[in-house]
């Protein structure tokens, strides 16, 4: 099947289930999703930021935002204006080389901030690696084909969850179950409104949550 096959099938949805697709693509970007880990590794792990008052809260979600949200779109925001891509969207290769190149770099600053900050847990640190590790992998996968940088986060979201499983560090059942509950419905709305492929969307998976593994084996 090809991707204008699988564009065609996506149109043919009703309009209702894909407005859910978008609305979820959108709030389940991935952009967000290390904001969103943070802010559960922040509020509702018992241990991790056991230390930390209400201020060193406040300011840790504004710096992974800061890093992994606002500088991206920056960036594809002023790739846009200066025409080096065709669209913010990022819908072919081409344009997913610079976003790529520019994420990765804030990734790895916002790593070696964390590393250097003996206040940061471990935890943290190696997931962020693990983003950056990623960041690089797709950038490679990026020249053979288009992996789905949603199922990416969702792997990345999901490899994290399973290495605090490991740890026994709180129950995960619940935090898990949702993780992958999230994961099944991202991966199915970017099939329903995108054109991407199948293949595209499982190694994706697999990419995020293998350099979550391999970030863990590294730092914790």
């Amino acid at each position: 099947m090809n991707n204008s096959t699988i564009g065609q099938s996506g149109n043919e949805q009703p309009l209702g289930l894909k407005i859910f697709a978008h609305l979820f693509s959108i709030v389940f970007h991935p952009l967000f999703i290390p904001l969103y880990v943070s802010l559960f590794l922040l509020y509702v792990h018992p241990s991790y930021f056991a230390g930390y008052d209400s201020y060193d809260k406040f300011w840790l979600p504004l710096r992974v935002s800061y890093a992994t949200i606002f500088l991206p779109l920056f960036t594809v925001f002023l790739s846009k204006q200066l025409k080096f891509i065709d669209s913010v969207f990022l819908r072919t290769q081409k344009d997913r080389i610079i976003p790529y190149i520019a994420s990765g770099i804030y990734f790895f600053w916002l790593y070696m901030v964390f590393n250097n900050d003996k206040g940061v847990p471990s935890i943290l640190t190696s997931f962020i690696f693990g983003v950056f590790l990623v960041s690089s992998a797709a950038l490679i996968a990026n020249i053979y084909f288009k992996v789905s940088m949603h199922a990416i986060a969702m792997g990345g979201m999901l490899g994290l969850f399973i290495v605090i499983l490991q740890q026994n560090t709180m129950l995960m059942t619940v935090p898990l179950c949702i993780a992958l509950l999230i994961a099944g419905l991202v991966c199915t709305a970017r099939l329903i409104v995108s054109d991407h492929q199948p293949k595209e969307i499982y190694s994706g998976l697999l990419l995020g949550a293998a350099c979550q593994f391999i970030a863990a084996v590294i730092f914790i």
